[in-house]
């Protein structure tokens, strides 16, 4: 299959599974259709529903390739067994919390990984059509422009830090030695958004805490490939494979990105 075939059938997927599974139910939901996994983790009917549609439309794109999806990991962990080879990874509804309370951001992604490394990513924007595409040693595009990733230029730059898997020290850290260096502004619970506003001048670095596979492996390739940064804290690349390590950074330039993670370590 050609890079451009390859693309449109991966657009042509994720517009049919917005249309038929996401959008009927945006702002629609009733309380029985929304379900909690675990605190502060929702899953909807769209979900489950995306999630299926996704992991029929890829299997015909590329067949025998497996596919681990968020809602069947959580079904069944032994799925993130396939991380360590080929597979695809997909979040259906990146930013459920968003889309179960009838508000943006949220948005598909998707990766196809090999040997515990993402080479391959699309995030869709379900409600504006934005796709941001990368491949591995490829560049990052947005649409069919490709993209160089660029920062605020503020003199305290630009950070989103998402404090919800922090533990109490972690978050009394950013608190009083990481926040008052920067411009602290919310975080958009949707990584799908979140990597896109580090490449385009919206935001400058953020910090995640928890890192799965599904939310982290499509835009950390991305960001990567847009010539920002994002890695480990201790600048080990971001690996799909390691589904309990936590600590990432994303940010828009190698520079922002070495200047945050030693705040970091400083403050450790």
């Amino acid at each position: 299959m050609t890079d451009g075939t390859l693309q449109d059938a991966m657009l042509g997927l994720l517009r049919k599974v917005s249309t038929e599974a996401i959008l009927p139910h945006y702002q629609t939901l009733s309380a029985a259709q929304i379900e909690s996994k675990a605190p502060d983790d929702l899953v909807t009917v769209a979900d489950r529903l995306a999630e299926k549609m996704l992991t029929e439309g890829l299997a015909r794109i590329i067949p025998g390739l497996p596919v681990v999806g968020e809602e069947a990991a959580h079904a069944n962990p032994e799925v993130l067994t396939w991380l360590n080879g080929d597979c695809w990874i997909v979040d259906p509804i990146d930013g459920t919390h968003n889309f179960a309370h009838g508000k943006p951001p949220f948005g598909i992604l998707i990766a196809m990984a090999s040997g515990g490394e993402a080479h391959a990513a699309w995030i869709y924007d379900v409600l504006t059509g934005r796709l941001c595409t990368a491949r591995r040693g490829r560049g990052a595009y947005v649409g069919e422009d490709k993209l160089v990733a660029k920062s605020t230029g503020k003199n305290k730059p630009v950070v989103a830090i998402s404090t919800l898997f922090m533990n109490p020290q972690q978050r009394e850290t950013m608190k009083s030695h990481i926040a008052p260096n920067y411009t602290l502004v919310d975080i958009p619970r949707c990584a799908a958004e979140q990597y896109p506003r580090l490449a385009l001048g919206i935001n400058d670095v953020s910090i995640f805490e928890r890192t799965l596979a599904w939310d982290h492996a499509a835009g950390a390739l991305w960001l990567n490939e847009a010539g920002g940064k994002c890695a480990r804290l201790d600048g080990s690349p971001y690996r799909v494979d390691e589904p309990e390590r936590v600590g990432l950074i994303g940010a828009a330039s190698p520079a922002l990105w070495h200047d945050l993670a030693a705040r970091i370590g400083a403050a450790a």
